[in-house]
């Protein structure tokens, strides 16, 4: 569809009936691709009703077990049927006298919209991203640095095909050669083993269901090998630590920098610190972790992105040799802005922006820049940021200022610069620390971020969800 110029609309099948219709007219669709005959037998009498498309295409599954008669004076094609009628146009176009003419085809724009992706309307209806050949373009052009992909390189995912991070990660496995097996919930565990798939692409709660599935069978062991495997991890994430500190890598929000005595002295401590931990951690790479690396089966890194991965699983990987790279985006960037590299992973940060792309921290008030380490609005510029909503001029003037600037509504800060010391490697990286919208105000005008208790709680094996709420009390005399 997008390499004949079309536009694709895309959506997920679970999706209800009246969301899909409203996104069909809404985005003013002509046809409709389904995924199988069950998708089509749920929706085909609303659509025949109220949208009546010009023609119909099924992906999977055959044409006998589809009610024609609801869609009566419509084509359906199943997708040999379609591969089929191409092969036979081209055909007698080129027997033709007509193929010895000069024709002329329009070009597609880098600027011309390639797909409309519709946000999750959690806030109202859900509202038509428009983004451009050029937006998807420099996630693909952009993502090697991140992920330096070679041909022989496979990548395993869980992601729906039609969501944007699937899409862009995608594009850029096919783009570099390399091979994506797709995998599901009930298969994922499975697969791992089977392919041993050198990056794996998900969201954080994938790796937050594999640290759970650790810790739980390190739990129901006998008594001696559960001491000594906690025992372990507790030592080699506190020799993780010393060695972020003496890499330069230990994430710090102020601005002062350390005296060079100070930044030696420190250095020097988690040097020794380190070399005194390092024999166990060694032993305990031998003992435990290579057997917890072998069932993972992950070779080189998990790639998380989606939404906030908890610090105590990030830790929790990076102290049994588990690589996570943990990235930022969102729908309306395509989705792509800033991801750890495994050249320089800074935990508790979401990386540095990728080429081209710019961040800048907000005051929530009166929009004016802040320093970095200064906690405010995020807001990015790029060649990936949306052309805008379709049809929807004003969200997408309150999204996007003239000058380009996004505004994602999410808060954080960008680590400060500093030339030595512990910190002296994060300068510029993005740190996100919730929501702005979800702010809890105190009576005592003390700011609260939700997601800091909830990834506290959220440490607890009796703790699967949790969602903290600002509640609100009126006192009647």
């Amino acid at each position: 569809m997008m390499a004949m110029g079309a536009v694709d609309v895309v959506r997920g099948p679970r999706s209800s009936v009246e969301e899909l219709l409203q996104i069909y007219n809404h985005s003013e669709s002509v046809a409709l691709a389904v995924d199988n005959p069950e998708l089509f037998n749920r929706i085909a009498e609303t659509f025949s009703s109220k949208a009546a498309p010009r023609f119909v295409i099924l992906l999977w599954g055959e044409k006998s077990s589809l009610p024609i008669n609801i869609m009566e004076g419509i084509p359906i094609f199943n997708y040999k049927e379609l591969i089929g009628l191409g092969r036979e146009s081209r055909k007698a176009f080129f027997d033709s006298s007509d193929a010895r003419k000069h024709y002329m085809y329009e070009t597609i724009s880098s600027d011309d919209i390639a797909t409309l992706v519709y946000t999750s309307g959690t806030t109202g209806n859900p509202k038509g991203v428009m983004l451009t050949h050029k937006n998807l373009l420099h996630q693909i052009n952009n993502f090697w640095e991140i992920v330096p992909a070679q041909p022989a390189d496979r990548f395993l995912s869980m992601l729906p095909p039609w969501h944007a991070y699937e899409r862009a990660c995608e594009y850029f496995i096919f783009a570099n050669g390399a091979k994506q097996v797709y995998t599901t919930v009930r298969n994922f565990k499975v697969d791992l083993q089977q392919y041993e798939p050198h990056y794996v692409i998900s969201v954080p709660l994938v790796f937050e269901t594999l640290y759970s599935g650790i810790q739980k069978q390190i739990s129901t062991s006998s008594t001696l090998r559960k001491l000594l495997a906690f025992t372990f991890i507790k030592i080699s994430m506190t020799y993780m630590e010393m060695k972020r500190i003496y890499e330069g890598t230990y994430l710090t929000r102020s601005q002062n920098e350390q005296s060079y005595f100070v930044s030696m002295l420190g250095w020097l401590r988690a040097r020794i610190v380190a070399a005194i931990l390092l024999p166990v951690h060694m032993l305990a790479e031998k003992l435990v972790y290579s057997k917890i690396q072998s069932a993972i089966g992950i070779r080189k890194a998990g790639v998380s992105g989606g939404s906030s991965l908890p610090a105590h699983v990030d830790k929790f990987f990076e102290a049994i040799g588990v690589v996570l790279l943990n990235g930022y985006g969102m729908t309306e960037s395509s989705p792509v802005l800033a991801a750890r590299r495994l050249s320089n992973n800074v935990l508790g940060s979401v990386g540095h922006p990728i080429r081209h792309t710019e961040f800048k921290i907000v005051d929530a008030e009166t929009g004016k820049s802040l320093p970095h380490g200064s906690k405010g609005i995020v807001r990015v510029r790029g060649p990936q940021v949306m052309k805008g909503y379709y049809k929807n001029p004003l969200a997408t003037k309150q999204a996007v200022d003239e000058d380009g600037w996004l505004n994602t509504g999410d808060l954080g800060w960008i680590a400060p610069f500093h030339s030595r010391g512990k910190s002296r490697r994060c300068g510029g990286v993005i740190v996100l620390e919730g929501r702005a919208k979800d702010t809890i105000v105190l009576s005592t005008g003390e700011n609260v971020e939700p997601l800091e208790l909830e990834e506290a709680a959220m440490k607890s094996s009796l703790i699967q969800q949790i969602v903290v709420i600002g509640q609100v009390c009126f006192l009647k005399s």
